[in-house]
């Protein structure tokens, strides 16, 4: 299993609304990495979800439910998506500045790699976070 990051803003799409509807499309992705990160997750791989701009914090947790497919909303090029359902809502959100300040997600991308919408972690970066949840 791998662990991912995905990053939108809450007056776009949110993890309630991902909540609501029982499943979301992870669509509109238009960087080469992101969209290559997106064909690299698998069914079942666990995912972060991050609200941007309003709130800095990791909210909840998905699944991949379904890999990689063409962007049904991409006029032209070739982007992809994949579909995932909530698991849990985290306890607490743990804030973008907890997460700078904690040394073991010293290199967790969120950090080095700031503008990237989907990215991986590292399996101890995940627990840490889920840990920080927990406080």
């Amino acid at each position: 299993m791998n662990y991912w990051l995905v990053k939108s803003e809450p007056d776009a799409y949110s993890y309630d609304e991902l909540e609501r509807t029982g499943r979301g499309m992870w669509d509109g992705v238009r960087n080469y990495a992101a969209r290559n990160n997106l064909r690299a997750m698998q069914e079942g791989d666990q995912v972060l979800f991050y609200h941007s701009n309003i709130g800095l914090e990791v909210v909840g947790i998905c699944q991949v439910a379904v890999e990689h497919y063409p962007d049904p909303t991409a006029e032209s090029g070739d982007w992809s998506v994949v579909e995932v359902i909530p698991v849990r809502r985290l306890k607490r959100g743990v804030t973008l500045k907890e997460i700078k300040a904690t040394p073991e997600l010293a290199n967790i991308g969120l950090i080095k790699l700031s503008r990237l919408s989907v990215m991986p972690v590292a399996e101890a970066e995940f627990e840490k976070i889920l840990a920080m949840s927990e406080v």
